[in-house]
């Protein structure tokens, strides 16, 4: 007899004489940064929903997606400050030091951003 993890496509390895789990996909890339931001922020804010994402083999997909979209929310903030501030290739040109300290500053705006509003929500 099936269990439902395993109607549902799920598999087990045996360690130690129990049968657990198989809950991340075998060879699966690493999650990035924010996406392993996410995950530590709901083992500790938000464990039922942690622990459903996990029983139901949905984490892993659920962190990419959070992933993904942090990282396209991060350069299109980035862009537009860039851009609202007047920061120009031709000042990257003309004073270089300049230029990076702007868009370090921007960077760091944008990421602040990114966490309050997608990671730690």
């Amino acid at each position: 007899m099936k269990t439902i993890f395993e109607e549902l496509g799920g598999s087990y390895s045996e360690v130690s004489g129990y049968r657990l789990p198989n809950l991340m996909a075998p060879g699966a890339p690493p999650i990035g940064i924010w996406g392993q931001r996410h995950l530590r922020w709901l083992k500790r804010n938000r464990r039922v929903t942690y622990t459903n994402l996990l029983t139901t083999g949905r984490l892993y997909n659920y962190l990419q997606d959070i992933d993904a979209q942090a990282n396209e929310q991060l350069e299109l903030l980035i862009r537009q400050l860039a851009k609202a501030e007047g920061i120009t290739e031709q000042l990257k040109a003309d004073d270089q030091m300049e230029w990076v300290r702007r868009m370090n500053s921007i960077r760091n705006r944008a990421e602040e951003i990114v966490l309050s509003e997608l990671v730690y929500c």
